[in-house]
């Protein structure tokens, strides 16, 4: 079970102010590049100016609202005829490029390593790329668990308002990203199996 499958929920929630954005004009694109771009400067503003633990309680604010953007861009492209080449790209790359800048903040918590940090950003990256890979063999776009993108922001929410309430994580915690590496790899191979499989019942 992926956060994922909760999607369905959500936009129906969010459909009328959707229908409302369209009607002003607003376009998929924008919106999506739009949360790109405060994606991008929420993590690398937290890791370049290192302010005060309590900002990192812009995180999970900030990941909640942007659930909320991906949420809308999609059902503009759909719903509303504006799908385009350009944005198959922009979708896959803007997630990409803002859960690494993100997670990047991380890295300067203790008892995080740095290198575990960037080993999950990266294996997050490659698990986006897997599932955008699906098509290429005949399958869907895959969205396969245990770590997808929802799941992920779940995880790293928590963390951030748990460090924004500065409450100090034990030593133990150090294990953490590890173990969030190993779930996203176990997420790749579920990726490819699922594809595989999903591919191999095409006529």
């Amino acid at each position: 079970m992926s956060i994922y499958e909760l999607k369905p929920r959500f936009q129906a929630l969010l459909r009328p102010l959707v229908v409302r954005l369209h009607a002003l004009g607003v376009t998929a694109n924008q919106v999506t590049l739009a949360a790109c771009a405060i994606s991008v400067a929420l993590g690398l503003w937290l890791f370049f100016a290192a302010p005060r633990a309590g900002f990192f309680a812009l995180i999970p604010l900030w990941m909640f609202l942007r659930m909320a953007f991906n949420a809308i861009d999609g059902m503009l492209a759909r719903e509303h005829g504006q799908q385009s080449a350009l944005g198959a790209f922009l979708n896959e790359l803007t997630d990409v490029l803002s859960d690494a800048a993100l997670y990047l903040p991380f890295a300067l918590v203790a008892p995080f390593s740095p290198f575990w940090v960037g080993t999950v950003i990266v294996l997050a990256g490659l698990s986006e790329f897997t599932g955008a890979l699906g098509p290429t063999v005949g399958a869907s776009r895959r969205y396969d668990g245990p770590l997808g993108k929802s799941d992920r922001a779940f995880v790293f929410g928590a963390l951030g308002l748990y460090v924004a309430l500065g409450w100090p994580l034990p030593a133990g915690a150090a294990w953490l990203m590890p173990l969030l590496a190993a779930g996203v790899a176990w997420t790749i191979v579920n990726r490819i199996r699922r594809a595989l499989a999903e591919a191999a019942m095409q006529p």
